[in-house]
């Protein structure tokens, strides 16, 4: 639409051309939003786009992360515990596809073996064939974290697949958050503006989020 002037298009073309002053300029607001919303989803889809190759290009993958996952544990002094997935594809949250795990069977508070069940339930499906695998898996958490991560990986046949562990920086402050990325010896921490950096930051805090809504529930 907006390589045509709003003068140059054909109302016998449209469903009913406009009888008066009044339908032609209510007609010409409809195709102005239109418009409107078209520019602003190629603007969005360019900026996901940016973030995605950025993130690519800081982690050094083959190709930029189509579908990203990230995992949270989240309870209150070990009791309830819930793990939450959420779902990044081609940079937009994807809620249909989020969800969450009761976690039992452990003793109260350790993160670790909540981790390992979420994640070992999630991606059996994967080593099976049941379900699609991700191009990225984030791990909210630590060093210690992202390596029980990589040991179920590994465990399923899995140990292909891209990952970092998201450490919460200096006082939990945004922007410090350290990357413990896969195949790396030392940790990464990306500059505060680096496009990639927000969109991990926003998986994230989304993960976070989906995790304390399930816990509380």
């Amino acid at each position: 639409l907006s390589a045509w002037p709003l003068e140059d298009i054909d109302e016998s073309l449209c469903a009913g051309a406009p009888r008066n002053e009044m339908e032609r300029a209510w007609m010409e607001m409809a195709l102005k939003n239109a418009d409107l919303a078209l520019q602003a989803r190629w603007q969005s889809k360019s900026r996901s786009s940016s973030r995605l190759a950025a993130l690519q290009e800081a982690l050094e993958l083959a190709d930029p992360p189509r579908r990203i996952e990230c995992f949270d544990i989240s309870h209150t002094l070990g009791e309830g515990t819930v793990a939450s997935c959420v779902v990044n594809i081609d940079g937009a949250m994807k809620k249909g596809e989020y969800r969450r795990f009761n976690i039992e069977g452990i003793q109260p508070g350790d993160d670790y073996a909540a981790m390992r069940q979420a994640l070992t339930r999630r991606y059996e499906k994967v080593a099976t064939g049941e379900t699609v695998a991700p191009d990225l898996i984030l791990i909210d958490g630590g060093k210690g974290q992202h390596r029980v991560a990589r040991e179920v990986f590994a465990e399923l046949g899995l140990d292909h697949l891209a990952s970092i562990g998201v450490a919460k920086g200096e006082e939990r402050k945004p922007g410090m958050e350290t990357l413990f990325v896969h195949g790396r010896e030392l940790p990464v921490q990306l500059a505060t503006d680096h496009a990639g950096f927000h969109l991990i930051q926003e998986i994230r805090d989304e993960a976070h989020r989906f995790a304390i809504v399930g816990h509380r529930a």
